[in-house]
C-alpha cells in the first residue's frame, strides 16, 4: 500500500485547540490534515492541545486517523519531551506521523521517529540555514516521508526580506527539490500562502510550486485546498495529452517520434506518466 503522507498533495493545519475543527479538516477535501502543536498554540495551551488530540484522536475511525498528522513543537523548547510521550500514544491509534519543526539534525529525527512507531511517517520542516545545510542528512534519516520548507520562519533566521514574489528564496527551493531526490523521497511540501482570502495567490503560489518540481503544499485555511488542487491535478486536456504521447511512443515501437510537429522521447513519455499519477491521485482522492 502506498504510503499517504507520500501521496499526498494537500496538507491543512488545525490547531490542536480546536478540535471540532477536525473532522471540518479531514472533510474539507484535504488530503492530510494537521493537528498543530506548536506555532498555533498559546505556551499557557500546550498541555490543553495534547489532551484535546489524544480525545479527538481515539474517537476517529482508522481511515481518518490514517489522514492524520501532528505537528510537535521544537526541540529544546520546554514541550519537545511531553510531545513526544503523546506521540507514542498516537502512534498506539494509528495516526499517519508528525511534522517536525525547525528539523536541523538527524539526532533529532530519530528521536521523534522512535516515539512516533515504526509506522509513524516524519515530515522534517526545513525553517533555518541550519536546517538547509543538513539538507541531505535530514532527507535520509529513517521514516522520513518528505521535505517540507517553513519558508516564514526561514525568512526570519537568514535575516532576509522577500519582496512579494519570494523570488529570494527560489534557490532554497530548488534545494529541497534536489535534496528530496537525491533522497529518493516524494517531491517535497511548499510552504503556507499567508493570505487566505485571495484564491488567486493561492493558485499563484501553488503553480510556482508545482512548476519548480514540489508535490504538495501546506494550507492554513479550508478554502485554499480547492485551489490548490486545480493547480496540481491534471486537466482533461493533459491528461489527453499525457494518453496521445503514450500511444504515439507505442506506435513508433519505443522510439523517437515526432508528434504535433514536436519530438517525442523518453523524458517525454516520462513527463506524460508524472500527468498521468497525478490525475489518478486525484480520482481516488474523489472516491474518498
Amino acid at each position: 500500500m502506498s504510503n499517504p503522507v507520500a501521496q499526498a498533495c494537500s496538507f491543512l493545519f488545525v490547531p490542536a485547540t480546536h478540535p471540532e475543527r477536525f473532522q471540518k479538516a479531514l472533510a474539507s477535501g484535504a488530503d492530510m490534515a494537521i493537528a498543530d502543536w506548536e506555532d498555533a498554540v498559546a505556551p499557557a495551551d500546550k498541555a490543553g492541545a495534547r489532551a484535546a488530540l489524544l480525545q479527538a484522536a481515539a474517537a476517529m475511525d482508522a481511515a481518518q486517523r490514517a489522514r492524520l498528522l501532528v505537528r510537535i513543537n521544537a526541540e529544546g523548547t520546554p514541550w519537545f519531551a511531553d510531545d513526544l510521550q503523546a506521540l507514542a500514544t498516537l502512534a498506539a491509534q494509528g495516526y499517519a506521523g508528525a511534522v517536525v519543526p525547525k528539523a536541523e539534525s538527524a539526532a533529532t529525527l530519530q528521536a521523534v521517529a522512535q516515539a512516533a512507531g515504526a509506522r509513524g511517517a516524519l515530515l522534517p520542516l526545513v525553517e533555518s540555514v541550519a536546517g538547509l545545510h543538513a539538507v541531505d542528512t535530514l532527507a535520509t534519516a529513517p521514516q522520513v516521508a518528505r521535505l517540507a520548507f517553513g519558508h516564514l520562519d526561514f525568512q526570519v533566521d537568514a535575516g532576509m526580506a522577500c519582496g512579494a514574489d519570494e523570488a529570494e528564496l527560489l534557490p532554497v527551493r530548488m534545494a529541497l527539490v534536489l535534496a528530496s531526490r537525491r533522497a529518493g523521497l516524494a517531491a517535497p511540501v511548499d510552504g503556507v500562502t499567508v493570505d487566505t482570502r485571495d484564491p488567486e495567490r493561492m493558485r499563484h503560489d501553488a503553480n510556482r510550486a508545482r512548476r519548480m518540481g514540489f508535490g504538495a503544499k501546506l494550507c492554513i485555511h479550508p478554502a485554499q485546498v480547492a485551489p490548490l488542487h486545480a493547480a496540481f491535478d491534471p486537466d482533461d486536456a493533459a491528461v489527453a495529452q499525457a494518453l496521445r504521447v503514450q500511444q504515439a511512443l507505442r506506435d513508433a515501437g519505443g522510439g523517437v517520434c515526432v508528434l504535433d510537429g514536436r519530438m517525442v522521447d523518453a523524458p517525454v513519455l516520462l513527463q506524460a506518466e508524472q500527468t498521468l499519477a497525478r490525475h489518478a491521485r486525484a480520482q481516488q482522492r474523489d472516491r474518498r
